[in-house]
């Protein structure tokens, strides 16, 4: 869980940096409103996304016995949450709700306003007419406007054009959304910032949309100027008076050229694709060999082909008969033996949480003795150090034999982690 949040809080403040500084003083809306929820979509699915860069690997076999890599059962350990991480999902739990039940509020509240309000039909919208002295805002397809200001015709057309840009969008989608993210990982200050840039992008295409059809920037921005110091925002609505700052009033009379526009938007793509790579790339190794060992639970390979050689860093071994295989070497005891051995010896370390799986590499020397411990996958946070360290105090295994005779032998070992 951890390393999810830290994964997506990285993802959301790059993306959201790169929009900030090159994006957002464009005149290209209709892109960044894309960007933006693509940003949040992008950053909470990178931690989920995995892809493995495959690379041939040489079979590392330390003596000229060593001839087979044996794969072990998966060891899993399962060790329930301490009492903090108790106190602390039942502090989560609380405060969403508490979230969770501020947004079905203001939900509820929209809807008793438009069952309990006369309602007129207006172009592709609803006009909810409610007593109170507002300015139009949008929910939906929903607009509300002052009911007297509606009958004595005291709202301008600009506005109308203004709000009826945010239903024929469906901006309140993109705002429902964020809130929604918002709820969930409340603990995550960057969501607030998200959810600022998305409705300052929505005044832009809704200005922008008045200012092309009416082509009078002044006579707008006065009207923008002179209703500023309403205070009719919802936190669920598109409003008119939404940030009306030095980025609006400027955004109406900015230009930004095709091949500008065109040039930013292409810059972004490297961005990404090196952001996706860099968090979901690792690595895998395949072992040179025109056919691959399998390999059964504890048992030895059963299909190396007749003429098979495997390969290390400074020698070849000798060809190996598939009636030669060798026996594997085991924990004494068996397998139940080395369950127990492990769930007692493993600490889980702090901070690991959830499920996940380590892979060791290590080789049964002759006498019984581990040597060249090394992980192969981590889970993180200190697991593969410890895992390392339970198999240095493991006691002498029985060796793998040929013709009867102990040799060396490569074993993979997969232990799985679950803390509940």
């Amino acid at each position: 869980m951890i390393g999810f949040l830290i994964k997506s809080s990285l993802c959301l403040i790059l993306l959201l940096g790169i929009y900030n500084f090159f994006l957002e003083k464009e005149k290209m809306s209709i892109f960044n409103r894309f960007y933006l929820l693509g940003s949040l979509i992008i950053s909470f699915a990178i931690p989920f996304v995995k892809f493995e860069l495959h690379q041939d690997f040489v079979q590392h076999n330390l003596l000229p016995d060593a001839i087979q890599t044996i794969q072990g059962n998966t060891i899993i350990i399962d060790q329930k949450s301490n009492n903090f991480s108790i106190i602390l999902w039942t502090f989560y739990g609380i405060i969403t709700t508490f979230f969770v039940i501020r947004f079905g509020k203001n939900i509820y509240e929209f809807i008793a306003k438009i069952k309990t309000n006369p309602k007129e039909k207006f172009e592709n919208s609803t006009l909810v007419l409610v007593a109170e002295k507002i300015l139009p805002h949008t929910f939906l397809n929903y607009i509300f406007i002052n009911r007297n200001d509606y009958e004595t015709r005291n709202i301008e057309e600009e506005l109308y054009t203004h709000e009826l840009t945010h239903v024929r969008q469906k901006h309140t989608v993109d705002v429902l959304f964020i809130e929604i993210l918002k709820t969930i990982f409340w603990f995550n200050p960057i969501l607030i910032f998200y959810k600022k840039a998305i409705q300052l992008n929505h005044e832009f295409l809704a200005d922008e949309k008045v200012v092309t059809y009416y082509n009078n920037v002044p006579f707008y921005q006065s009207l923008l100027l002179e209703k500023a110091s309403w205070n009719s925002n919802f936190y669920l609505a598109s409003n008119l008076n939404f940030l009306v700052t030095k980025k609006r009033l400027i955004m109406m009379t900015k230009t930004t050229s095709k091949s500008r526009a065109l040039l930013k938007k292409l810059a972004v793509l490297p961005v990404l694709a090196g952001l996706i790579f860099i968090s979901c790339s690792g690595e895998s190794t395949e072992k040179k060999s025109d056919e691959k060992i399998v390999v059964s639970s504890w048992e030895t390979a059963k299909t190396l082909s007749s003429s098979e050689k495997i390969t290390t860093d400074a020698f070849e071994v000798a060809e190996v008969d598939p009636k030669d295989v060798p026996t594997s070497p085991h924990f004494p005891g068996g397998m139940d033996a080395f369950y127990k051995f492990v769930a007692k010896e493993f600490k889980i370390p702090k901070g690991f949480s959830g499920k996940d799986k380590i892979i060791l590499t290590f080789v049964v020397k002759p006498d019984g003795e581990l040597e060249g411990i090394k992980v192969i996958k981590d889970a993180g946070f200190g697991t593969g150090e410890e895992a390392v360290r339970i198999m240095k105090k493991s006691p002498k295994w029985n060796p793998g034999l040929k013709n009867g005779k102990p040799v060396r032998v490569q074993y993979h070992l997969p232990i799985q982690l679950y803390v509940k």
